[in-house]
């Protein structure tokens, strides 16, 4: 998807398609700025050899809740990573090697993930965590009945969801997690898109590929337009790496 001087390249954080679609943007692109959706802690976590350990302190900061998430998260998108043969987050390493390589500035462009935890598990409400235990224990959020009711009779993890499907998979978490979609992705969404719209602005005449996960891609758009046409104060950390 492309505004002005930006494209946005919306990916699955476990499909081959992302790690060949960002290659393609950047390789054959050659942008000047490459924008990721990480924040500088997430990166070095994601490009470090060694896993670093939990400690209590790092739960106090996020919250048990926060910390909890994030935990059971990982280890789904791992086992979903084994299963279709690509490590988490892959997409996002290959755009920052190609980056280096390509002489491009690295923008990070997403929310401290410490705020964002800690956001998750002060919001999250006690209906939304059953929600979420009974999801769990069913081993699906979406189950299959549920997804042959949004059309979907099968689902190629190796590949991007359609915008279509990510649409109505969307409303349908936020039927039943909606402070947690605020919490993860509306507000992400508009702390990203302004920061993109601030890469615009300030760099005119440089070609800005953006990688982000497929369920912001739409909106941030639609907030990316409206920023770059209003007086929009930019008066936050911005961080290159």
């Amino acid at each position: 998807m492309k505004y002005k001087n930006l494209e946005i390249i919306g990916t699955s954080h476990i499909a081959r398609q992302s790690v060949n679609s960002v290659k393609k943007a950047i390789t054959q692109g050659k942008p000047e700025i490459v924008a990721i959706e990480l924040d500088r802690n997430r990166l070095q976590g994601l490009m470090s050899s060694q896993k670093r350990k939990v400690s209590i302190a790092d739960i106090t900061k996020i919250g048990f809740k926060g910390f909890l998430f994030s935990w059971i998260g990982s280890l789904i998108q791992k086992k979903l990573g084994d299963y279709v043969g690509v490590a988490p987050g892959s997409e996002m390493k290959t755009a920052v090697r190609l980056a280096k390589k390509h002489n491009a500035k690295l923008a990070l462009i997403d929310q401290d993930i410490e705020i964002t935890l800690k956001r998750f598990s002060s919001s999250i409400t006690w209906k939304e965590r059953w929600n979420f235990v009974v999801d769990i224990f069913k081993g699906v959020i979406l189950r299959k009945n549920e997804m042959k009711s949004l059309g979907i009779e099968k689902f190629d993890l190796s590949k991007v969801p359609e915008k279509q499907l990510i649409k109505k998979m969307l409303e349908k978490m936020r039927e039943r997690y909606p402070n947690v979609c605020r919490t993860l992705i509306d507000e992400r969404n508009i702390i990203m898109a302004k920061r993109l719209a601030m890469l615009i602005e300030q760099n005119p005449e440089k070609n800005i590929v953006a990688v982000v996960g497929a369920g912001h891609e739409e909106e941030m758009i639609r907030l990316i337009k409206k920023y770059t046409s209003s007086n929009v104060d930019y008066s936050f950390t911005f961080s290159y790496s």
